[in-house]
């Protein structure tokens, strides 16, 4: 009995030793506003579940940020670290309370902690008081150049709205200028005519008006007779008067066809007769032969002209072909002048509606925008290597142009990769170093060693920050970052640029990182979180 009451013991005693809370801060003492940095820890199992508070304050001070928890794999347990952002707007002595983690649904209470806020002090005799200034009105911004656009793009479209109804309103047929002769004519429309196949979807009556008119044109054409207002009877005997007097040689088979036709014709508009497939297809060949055979009974006059008249002939058809060619100009310029201007009304009116980035982005292109949706490739740099997804293939560079002589009396070797340079819109560069001798990496001579390299190529206003930096794996070092303004001598512009340089140490090698892209670039803000994001490390040893 005695022996289960000690293995009970043991078993309690062991699971609130795994189950402490151990709390500190980064500093007990700090200015008004300042960050205080909570940090609880504890060591649990895979399958617990701990559950950190959650508060908008802490007792007296108020909680800025809540970190994300970080976990490390010791062992068999796992060792969780929560963080806190705390802070205080009055000076004072303050207790962070005992707070309450619950582990597998248990209670466990970390310890409280006494922290001091104290003033900052301010030099009155150096630096010059001045009375606190007047609240003034600020007048809202009016996009008065957007209506003044839009005005002017309304009144150009009116305008050459008007222009264009006034040059075609009473523009002429051009219909005497495409035929020659009327057989080309009446040959041309009835081919027209098959190919619109309106008896083939069942006009019929359609089919024979338009076939009679065509003929009944041409006639009034061709031989000066009233064929339109005519009867068929009256149509034929006008053909056989007039065919006598100009001594036309017109077989009695050419009138008899063409009489079959035209009283058929008659029938279907006025009798509704529906003729069959291949009573329509005769007289098509029936029509057609009797034009054909109309127009070769003509007989040719042969006239007699003088050079002045053949020279006014050639005149005259040089002026219609000029007419033709400046009208098919006009037609050319003003259908690309309708071109143009939906063009520039298309991108003013986008860029109104949408706004200038987004024409930018998606019409005109955007080189970040590019590299963030196409294809990204994973693949490992360097040694130790580093394996990281980059929307490009980064390149090896040429360590001896680009580093000194003597660099190479401490190095045992070196590796660098790139794509693009400082003064490109989006930039990636990844180096691994081995050291001759044993070496202790300093993180901050590194990244001392970076900006005075910076500013030798021209970057100026190099704003720099840093702090702790942990991969996935639990590879701990350093994230600098920061703001500079890069001089491109190329083009004589400066651009202002935003940077992350990512520093590791194994075994007394350096492995880094270095992202940059324009700073107020969304697109390259997302390449950088990605690239950043997929960043593994292989040890020294591997």
């Amino acid at each position: 009995m005695k022996f289960k009451l000690y293995i009970l013991f043991f078993l309690i005693s062991t699971s609130l030793f795994a189950q402490k809370v151990t709390t500190s801060v980064d500093t007990s003492q700090n200015k008004i506003g300042a960050e205080f940095k909570l940090t609880l820890k504890t060591s649990v199992n895979k399958s617990e579940k701990v559950k950190f508070p959650e508060a908008k304050n802490f007792a007296a001070l108020e909680v800025i940020q809540s970190y994300t928890i970080d976990t490390i794999k010791k062992n068999d347990s796992y060792e969780l670290v929560k963080k806190y952002g705390l802070t205080q707007f009055d000076s004072g002595k303050y207790t962070i309370p005992s707070l309450k983690i619950l582990i597998n649904g248990k209670p466990v209470f970390s310890d409280s902690i006494k922290v001091e806020v104290s003033n900052v002090k301010v030099d009155t005799l150096r630096q010059k008081m001045f009375d606190i200034k007047s609240i003034e009105t600020v007048k809202e911004p009016t996009n008065w150049w957007i209506y003044l656009i839009a005005v002017l793009i309304i009144i150009a479209l009116i305008l050459l709205g008007i222009w264009l109804f006034k040059k075609y309103k009473n523009r002429p047929k051009q219909e005497q200028l495409l035929y020659k002769s009327p057989i080309e004519k009446a040959t041309s429309l009835l081919q027209s005519l098959e190919n619109k196949e309106l008896w083939q979807h069942g006009e019929v009556k359609e089919y024979y008006s338009q076939l009679t008119d065509i003929v009944r044109n041409y006639i009034e054409e061709e031989i000066q007779i009233p064929a339109m207002e005519s009867t068929t009877s009256e149509l034929i005997l006008s053909i056989k008067k007039t065919a006598s007097q100009k001594k036309m040689k017109l077989s009695p088979e050419a009138l008899k066809n063409l009489e079959k036709v035209l009283k058929q014709a008659d029938l279907v508009k006025f009798a509704k007769v529906k003729p069959l497939d291949f009573e329509i297809e005769e007289d098509k060949k029936r029509i057609t032969s009797a034009v054909v055979k109309i127009h070769d009974s003509i007989p040719i006059i042969v006239e007699e002209k003088d050079e002045l008249d053949i020279w006014n002939e050639q005149q005259k058809e040089a002026a219609r072909i000029l007419k033709l060619k400046k009208e098919r100009r006009k037609k050319v310029m003003t259908g690309l002048g309708f071109v143009v201007g939906f063009v520039i009304g298309t991108f003013l009116f986008l860029v109104i509606t949408k706004g200038f980035d987004y024409v930018k982005d998606n019409i005109l292109g955007h080189a970040t925008k590019e590299l963030v949706e196409g294809e990204w490739i994973t693949s490992e740099y360097g040694n130790p290597g580093i394996k990281i997804e980059t929307p490009k293939v980064l390149k090896r560079m040429d360590t001896e142009k680009l580093l000194p002589k003597n660099a190479f009396a401490i190095l045992k070797e070196m590796q660098m990769f790139g794509y693009g340079s400082l003064t490109d819109s989006f930039y990636v560069m990844i180096s691994t170093n081995k050291y001759k001798k044993e070496t202790e990496v300093n993180f901050d001579t590194e990244l001392q060693g970076i900006t005075n390299s910076w500013e030798t190529t021209g970057a100026k206003n190099i704003i720099f920050k840093q702090e702790e930096f942990k991969t996935t794996q639990g590879i701990t070092g350093i994230k600098a970052y920061g703001t500079m303004t890069v001089i491109d001598k190329i083009n004589n512009k400066s651009e202002k640029m935003y940077y992350e340089i990512l520093l590791f140490k194994q075994d007394g090698g350096l492995q880094q990182i270095m992202i940059s892209h324009k700073e107020d670039d969304k697109y390259g803000k997302e390449l950088l979180d990605r690239i950043v994001n997929s960043v593994e490390l292989k040890s020294a040893q591997e």
